[in-house]
Order: C-alpha cells, then sequence, then structure tokens
C-alpha cells in the first residue's frame, strides 16, 4: 500500500488540480478510479515505476495502464506532476544564494587549487551569461505579448 506521507504528499499536490477539475472524478467514475484517483496518482507520484505504483494500489498494471490512457485522468496526473516539480523548483531557489556563496568563497580561497577556482569561476560566469539571456527573452516575450494585443485591438475596431 501506499505511505500515509505519499498519500497526503498527493493530496496537498492536487488540491488544486482536483478543486478545479471537480469533473475528473465524475467522468472517470464509471472506470472504477473514482474513489483510487488520490492513491493512485500518489503512488505513481512515489514508486519507481508503473509496476510498483499498481502493487502499491493494489490494482493490476494493465489496469492503471489502462486508466493513463484516460484523458481526464492523465489531465490530473500531469497536473500533480506540475505541482511537485514546481515545489522543488521553488525549493532549489531557496537554495541559490548559499550555492552562489559557496562558489565565491571556492572562488576567492586562496587554498582552492587552481583547476577549481577556474571550474567556480565559469560557474559563475555561466550562470550569469544564462541569467541576463533569459531576462531578454523576458523583455521580448513581453513586447511580443504587448504588440499582439495592440493588433488584436486594432483589429476588433
Amino acid at each position: 500500500m501506499v505511505s500515509q506521507e505519499s498519500q497526503t504528499l498527493s493530496r496537498s499536490l492536487l488540491a488544486g488540480a482536483l478543486d478545479s477539475r471537480l469533473s475528473v472524478r465524475d467522468g472517470i467514475e464509471e472506470d472504477g478510479l473514482g474513489r483510487h484517483l488520490d492513491q493512485v496518482i500518489a503512488a505513481l507520484l512515489s514508486q519507481r515505476g508503473i509496476e510498483d505504483a499498481a502493487r502499491a494500489c493494489s490494482v493490476g498494471t494493465r489496469t492503471l495502464i489502462r486508466w493513463l490512457k484516460l484523458p481526464e485522468f492523465s489531465a490530473a496526473y500531469r497536473d500533480a506532476r506540475r505541482a511537485a516539480v514546481s515545489q522543488s523548483v521553488a525549493r532549489l531557489q531557496q537554495a541559490t544564494g548559499a550555492a552562489v556563496s559557496t562558489l565565491l568563497k571556492v572562488m576567492v580561497d586562496p587554498n582552492t587549487p587552481a583547476s577549481t577556482k577556474v571550474r567556480a569561476a565559469d560557474s559563475v560566469l555561466d550562470h550569469s551569461a544564462k541569467a541576463i539571456e533569459i531576462e531578454d527573452l523576458e523583455v521580448r516575450l513581453t513586447e511580443l505579448e504587448r504588440a499582439a494585443e495592440i493588433t488584436k485591438d486594432r483589429r476588433s475596431k
């Protein structure tokens, strides 16, 4: 069976996704999945593969594969995966200050071997360049969206 911790994680990840998809449960109820939805998605998120997830939920592997092909279930599972990844990214972003501090300390430490200093410096430069590229893309995208909106407004008049 799926651990209580996994079920709690799944419920928190699915809260928004399933609240906005009230019809998901109704649409898949006739397939017998409705009552297992939270448990199955928790298992898929926490187990190594489909076979392990099916075993954890006490359903057949073929049944789980069939459920994965249902558009409603697939959408709920995709939303749960996005929520899990989003939480992981947020945790990584919280650690960026410490990561940068570590790189900078290594880079300026007189006891650090030269090759390690070069790798640290290269990493700092690489990430800085990528950040500038992302900022530039965001500005360009914003400008394009604004231009598209102006064009749309002109056409509708």
